[in-house]
Formats: structure tokens, sequence, C-alpha cells
């Protein structure tokens, strides 16, 4: 009984001393939790002395309980100035400056053509700031400054923030100014000695002004749908009223799939009958078209060089006027003779034809030959791909 005694008390002092140890651990090394403070302690305002800051304890323990978080300053004048660029449709917020189609052709090569080419067709994916005249209504519309963009302050805006890409409000406004006046230019809504200023700039209207409308959809439309799902029962029957054009994905009818079958034995047949006697109908045909055409290796050779003039120039069946007029016709025709296509000065007072001679002349140097030309195009400096181009030109009558 007197060992168990012994044992337990030795067991209760060992106990009774590891508590204490660890009381006077945790209350060495443990913080107390504090009462959650009712404001955030301010930070005083940092005060300039020498090359450092000091931060003054008497205003920080002056702003503690007034709600005052103390981030932050308020904004300079200046530093609104140099954020606050933004130029609305009545011209609000428009400096003082101006810009010439002359210059800002030059300045647009040097920093924007990269990305939208020399005469705004656009690059690759970067975007077209020119043509798609009359294209809103296509399957694929053409969104640009003319044919699109309502306001032109819009455009003025955006390239005084935002550009050129990469090396942002690099421009002067007298810069901004003249860009905008050469993409007005190279839409043809401007004449080649226009000059853009904030005098004149609100006489400018784009062809698009009116062509938007307020959305009033949350007024006129969303009540409408904006209800309780049917979720069954919601019509009495259900038809197929159209097909899709690839057949896998409607659901047949009923001797549907018998009928597409036959057809496609009756098309087979059609298509095998004339291929039969498409040597005898074909050749006599074509040797005599070969007697009054020009020259095939010529005409393929021209259709790669008219690569370059296709962002402006469309030529072959279903041709529109773009930026440039469409060129179907064009050898022989009479200068600036093209229905529809708004000219230069220069050119609707050329008299003339574009004969092969003076059609050469134009496209080894289309500023020499037109001076005030809208064509920006630098020219073919091979005689060999003017030859050609004419050749692939001529092929269109």
């Amino acid at each position: 009984m007197s060992k168990s005694l012994n044992l337990f008390g030795g067991a209760s002092i060992g106990t009774l001393v590891v508590l204490t140890a660890s009381l006077n651990f945790a209350d060495r090394n443990i913080a107390p939790f504090p009462e959650n403070p009712r404001v955030m302690t301010a930070i005083a305002a940092a005060e300039p002395v020498g090359s450092g800051l000091l931060v003054s304890a008497a205003n920080a323990s002056a702003e503690v309980g007034m709600g005052k978080f103390g981030l932050g300053r308020e904004a300079l004048p200046e530093e609104i100035a140099a954020w606050n660029l933004d130029v609305s449709p009545d011209g609000t917020g428009l400096p003082v400056g101006s810009g010439s189609v002359e210059d800002g052709e030059m300045i647009f090569s040097e920093s924007c053509a990269v990305c939208h080419g020399e005469f705004a067709e656009g690059v690759g994916n970067w975007p077209k700031l020119a043509g798609g005249e009359d294209t809103l209504a296509d399957k694929d519309p053409v969104k640009t400054v003319g044919s699109y963009w309502p306001y032109l302050s819009t455009a003025w805006d955006y390239i005084h923030r935002s550009m050129p890409y990469g090396n942002a409000q690099t421009l002067s406004n007298d810069e901004v100014y003249a860009i905008v006046a050469y993409i007005l230019y190279s839409n043809f809504l401007v004449e080649d000695d226009f000059v853009l200023s904030n005098e004149n700039f609100l006489e400018v209207e784009l062809p698009n002004a009116d062509g938007f409308i307020i959305d009033d959809r949350a007024e006129a439309e969303y009540p409408i749908w904006r209800t309780e799902p049917c979720m069954e029962n919601c019509k009495d029957s259900v038809e197929i009223t159209m097909r899709a054009t690839v057949l896998d994905v409607t659901p047949e009818e009923e001797g549907a799939e018998a009928a597409s079958e036959e057809a496609a034995v009756e098309q087979t047949a059609a298509v095998a009958e004339p291929a039969a006697e498409e040597p005898a109908t074909e050749a006599e045909p074509v040797a005599v078209a070969a007697d009054s055409a020009p020259d095939p290796e010529l005409v393929a050779a021209g259709e790669k060089v008219f690569g370059k003039c296709r962002a402006c120039h469309q030529i072959g069946e279903g041709a529109k006027n773009r930026s440039g007029p469409l060129l179907n016709g064009v050898v022989g025709a009479d200068i600036a003779s093209v229905d529809g296509f708004k000219y230069s000065k220069v050119l609707s007072e050329m008299d003339g034809a574009w004969t092969p001679e003076n059609l050469a002349a134009f496209l080894a140097d289309p500023r020499g030959y037109a001076k005030g030309t809208k064509m920006s195009f630098a020219g073919l400096k091979k005689e060999e791909d003017i030859a050609a181009v004419t050749a692939y030109l001529a092929s269109f009558e």
C-alpha cells in the first residue's frame, strides 16, 4: 500500500511540474489576443526630410478613431489631366491642334502601316481602317472607320489614348489630327488637301452616324422572355420545318433515307454521262480561244503580282468597288470611268484611256503619273511585273 502511494505521489508531482513549465512558456512566448479595433489605425502622411521620409506619430495618433483609412492621397491636377483623355462625340475634351492628309500619310506610314497597311487596309489579322462600304448587311461585313463607326471622336480618342501599339501616347495632338485626316482620306471622305482641326472636327460626319439605335431591350424585350420556363407539354405537336445542310443532324423521316439514296444515284449518273463526251465537245472551243487569249503563263504571273492590289481592288465575277475601283475591263477603258466610285480630283479631270502604255506608266509610279491620286501605292519597280499584271487585268472584260 505504501509503495502504491509513493508511486502515485511521484506521478502527481511530475505532472504538476510539467503543467507549471507549460504555463510559463505560454505566458512568455504567446501574445495575448486583443479586442478587434473599431477602425483601422490611420497611416500618417509622409513628410520629406532630406533624401528620406519620416512619419509623424502625432498625426497618426490624431487620425485614430476618426474613421479614415489614411491610404493614398488626392490626385494632383497634372495627374488627373494625364488620364482624363476621353473625347466625346460633341467635341468635349478635344484639344487644340490640326493636321493635314499629306502629313498624316507620312506619319501613318511610319507609325501605323506595319499593322494597318500603307492604305489602312489592314495587315494579317490587324484591323482594317478603310474600305467596307455597303458591306454591313453582308454575311461577313467589313467594319471600318468609314463603313461602321458612328463618330469621328472615337477614332481620335482611341489613337490618342492607345496608339501606336506598344508605344501609346507618344503622338502629339497635331500628329493625331493628321493620322485621323489620312484615315478619312483613305475612306474617300475628304480630299487630299484636307486639314483636320479642332475647329472643323464636328463638321465631319461619318457615313454610319445614323446606323445605331438606343438599346431598349431592358424595357421592350426582357419582360417578354424573362418568365417562368415551360418544362413539359409546351406544344401540342412538334414538327421539323427545315433541314440542316449537314444531313446527319436532322432526324430522318420515314422513307427519307431511301429517297436520298435514289437522288444520289441519279446525280452520279447525270455527272458521269457528260464526262465521257467532254473531250470531244471541249477540244474545239479551247483551241479557238487559245488563238486570241494572252499568254497563260504571263496571266498566271500577273495574278500573283495582283496580290499586292487585292487589298483595295476587286476583279472578276461579283467584283465591287472598295477603297479602290473594281478593275474589270480597265485595260482600254476611259480613265476614272467606273460608275459609283469617287475618284481623286486629279484622275477625275484627266483625259484619255488606260492604254497598256498609260497603265504601265501609272503602275510604275502612281504619284508621279497623277500627283494627288488617292492611290498611295509606291508602284511596281520591275517591267516584267507591270507586263504580267497588265496581261492579267486584260483577261477580265
